[in-house]
């Protein structure tokens, strides 16, 4: 629910000494995190993380496809499963394949994201709803959205506080998500769009949360997710919710660090290394100094490894040896 404060329509929500030190630990664990080179985690583990992301999400909408299936769509094999759940699936694959193309403060591109994710399931993919809808929970109407004649508009101001208002991404990207369940802004597909555009607001300032499977910890946290939801929408702020999303973040950074204990290989450093040196010359002991824990010896391992697999070409000899992407 957005208010007016300072003449700048922003949602309510309080920072609380809670929020302030998950906060403070989600910044200590995006620090190692960058300092063992886990922001971009090993291939397979992205494609796993995927697959477990897009499992988890539709999971909470109702759909009944397992990894297994959704890896053999990914695979383009054949899955016998109802055609609906096929086609979420496949929307998602899609979707989450071009997380880089969407722009998190565009509303178009919000609205393209829904579109991606829903033909084909509603009739108006990519339209905001102009009707009139009540969440249920079972019999019991548990949440009533604000009228479809204000979406359009309290959208619009929702994405005006995430593109001004200065508050950190990690708390933005969650009132956002919240302000998406609350204001439901579409007829189907809240959900997913929620958690979608928080993963895109995240990983423009932390690139580690694209690959991470946010959603699988909500799905197992299910119940305290909608809790959180319900609770927010009582108190009229979303801070309960703000607190549960960055505890499940603080969580997944967690895990992650705790299951990626190992050595990267030579490949592996000659890879993270050249996406971040942008096509520049470099000679060895740039590449010491971003490897602080490997050895010269090493060093020069893996750049004579990295030129025979015609990754870089060398110029020089000896002390005025450089490097350059091939």
């Amino acid at each position: 629910m957005i208010a007016s404060y300072d003449t700048i329509m922003k949602p309510p929500y309080e920072i609380t000494s809670a929020i302030l030190r998950l906060v403070s630990s989600i910044s200590e664990k995006i620090g190692e995190v960058n300092a063992v080179h886990l922001s971009k985690p090993r291939a397979e583990l992205r494609k796993q993380n995927r697959i477990r992301t897009i499992q988890s999400s539709l999971e909470i909408e109702g759909n009944t496809l397992s990894m297994e299936q959704i890896t053999s769509l990914i695979n383009n094999e054949r899955v016998i499963a109802p055609e609906k759940d096929i086609i979420e699936v496949q929307n998602a694959i899609k979707t989450y394949n071009n997380l880089d193309k969407f722009s998190y403060p565009s509303v178009n591109n919000f609205l393209s994201a829904h579109k991606s994710l829903m033909t084909g399931l509603v009739q108006k993919p990519g339209k905001f709803r102009t009707s009139e809808v009540g969440i249920m929970k079972g019999s019991q109407i548990s949440h009533v959205a604000p009228p479809g004649h204000l979406v359009n508009s309290l959208v619009r101001d929702l994405f005006s506080y995430l593109k001004t208002d200065p508050e950190i991404p990690l708390i933005k990207s969650c009132v956002f998500h919240y302000e998406v369940e609350f204001i439901h802004p579409f007829a189907d597909g809240n959900g997913r769009m929620g958690r979608l555009w928080q993963t895109i607001i995240l990983k423009e300032d932390y690139p580690i949360f694209k690959f991470l499977p946010i959603e699988s910890i909500i799905k197992e946290r299910q119940k305290a997710y909608y809790a959180s939801l319900s609770t927010s929408d009582k108190v009229g702020n979303a801070t309960p919710f703000v607190l549960f999303m960055l505890t499940v973040l603080d969580d997944a950074l967690e895990l992650l660090l705790r299951s990626q204990k190992v050595s990267l290989t030579s490949e592996e450093r000659i890879d993270i290394f050249l996406e971040s040196i942008n096509n520049v010359e470099f000679t060895r002991q740039d590449y010491l100094r971003h490897f602080k824990q490997i050895s010269a010896a090493t060093a020069s391992r893996d750049l004579k490894t990295a030129i025979a697999n015609k990754k870089l070409q060398k110029t020089g000899d000896k002390r005025t040896t450089k490097y350059r992407t091939n």
